[in-house]
């Protein structure tokens, strides 16, 4: 109980390691580069953290104390504009706070008492900062026991190994997947290689991460997914991966909207947008963006972003990222589907959902079921709800063979919409079923 209660200010110190004396000492000597002088001590210290807000002058350096620049502040927003995880604040981007990170996410994974979630004030901190930072990859060797590019070939070919496998296949990889990140992590920590063996080292961390990421994600885990999501941001900055940190920050959005913190989400992918130089990746961002406008209702942007997609979708001459590989036509026609239902257009929406859902290769039958969902409530929007129990049966039946516990979600949220229905066919089987 004791950790649910601690001021964000404690959070954070305790995140960097740091004593209340080594904490007070960085703020006195963020007031010292000004050539000014600080009068915080730990008595001081302690009144903050029990609830005292500092003044303008003494939040600015607070953050710069956190590792943080002085605009992160905003004195009346005080303290939600620390950028706070499951844990304590989300560091600055460096190999070592990658490490961290990681560490952190592995450590939390099992424990299902941590709840805190990331606010949306720290994620579009968080978006601002990867999208104004530096180019330059910031992987170091280290000293410690040498690593050979045959064990990093094996990591990276287990890694692509699981990752690739069939959904009904993946619900059974959670802690080979963390096993292997775990791995990663220890050899980024103590191991000793060449400066292409680092980045390629954080750029397999970064893609676990984002594999296990979505793996906590589907099973209702949003704090560890999120955990996950930003360490891989930060190895894909130390790896200086621009498309793969978008990636992770479009994952990050995908997550706000899923909570329907629009604002947000819309929010990061402007910002992911930015840096983003594979056509592939820039496709599926826009996709993810139009979906999001689309439930603001924001008309014209959406057809832009939509129309975009599209023709990043048509730019066939550039390898594609193994984590964007995927997108497809189907891709396409299904979110620019559901973003017209969001926009009241059923018919044209029911149209490119059910196309979208006809293209899907077998492979991929988790999304399936999640268009399936999408289907089903495209059908309930047209008052049509024999289409839609049929829709809603495959996806849940689908769902639970597979072990997709976010689809069979979907089509919980849309039972009480068939409640009107249940003499119609298909509707009793449907709500049978889902209370089996």
């Amino acid at each position: 109980m004791e950790e649910t209660t601690r001021h964000p200010l404690t959070l954070a110190r305790l995140a960097l390691g740091t004593t209340m004396e080594e904490f007070v000492s960085g703020i006195r000597a963020a007031a010292a580069r000004r050539d000014l002088r600080s009068g915080t001590d730990e008595a001081r210290m302690r009144k903050w953290q029990r609830g005292t807000t500092p003044n303008e002058q003494s939040q600015t350096y607070i953050a710069e104390a956190l590792g943080w620049p002085a605009d992160i502040v905003r004195p009346n927003d005080r303290p939600t504009w620390l950028p706070l995880a499951a844990d304590g604040v989300i560091p600055p981007r460096t190999p070592q706070f990658c490490v961290r990170m990681e560490r952190e996410a592995l450590r939390t994974a099992m424990d299902r008492r941590t709840f805190m979630t990331i606010s949306g004030t720290a994620l579009a901190t968080l978006a601002a900062d990867w999208a104004a930072g530096p180019a330059t990859a910031l992987a170091q060797a280290h000293d410690g026991k040498s690593i050979s590019d045959e064990f990093v070939v094996l990591l990276e070919g287990t890694a692509q190994r699981l990752a690739g496998l069939a959904t009904e296949e993946r619900q059974h990889t959670p802690a080979l997947l963390d096993a292997c990140l775990s791995n990663v992590t220890d050899l980024l920590t103590h191991g000793r290689c060449t400066p292409a063996l680092g980045l390629r080292l954080h750029t397999l961390a970064a893609s676990l991460a984002q594999t296990i990421a979505w793996h906590r994600f589907d099973l209702g885990r949003h704090t560890h997914a999120s955990q996950y999501w930003i360490a891989g941001l930060h190895n894909a900055h130390a790896a200086g991966d621009h498309d793969m940190g978008a990636a992770l920050l479009g994952d990050l959005a995908y997550q706000a909207a899923w909570r329907r913190d629009h604002t947000t989400a819309a929010g990061i992918l402007h910002h992911a947008l930015t840096r983003a130089a594979n056509p592939a990746a820039r496709c599926l961002l826009q996709l993810r963006l139009a979906r999001t406008l689309a439930a603001q209702g924001e008309r014209r942007a959406v057809l832009r972003a939509l129309s975009a997609a599209e023709q990043h979708l048509s730019d066939t001459g550039t390898e594609r990222p193994a984590w964007c590989a995927w997108v497809s036509e189907a891709d396409l026609a299904v979110d620019s589907g559901q973003a017209l239902l969001d926009l009241g257009d059923t018919g044209r929406a029911h149209q490119l959902i059910t196309e979208g859902e006809q293209l899907l290769p077998t492979a991929r039958d988790k999304t399936r079921g999640v268009f399936l969902a999408y289907r089903a409530a495209s059908y309930l929007d047209l008052k049509e709800p024999e289409p839609a129990a049929a829709a809603a049966t495959q996806s849940l039946r689908l769902a639970r063979r597979i072990g997709a516990p976010r689809c069979i979600s979907l089509v919980d949220a849309l039972l009480p919409r068939f409640q009107p229905y249940q003499q119609a066919q298909g509707v009793p089987e449907l709500l049978q079923l889902a209370a089996a």
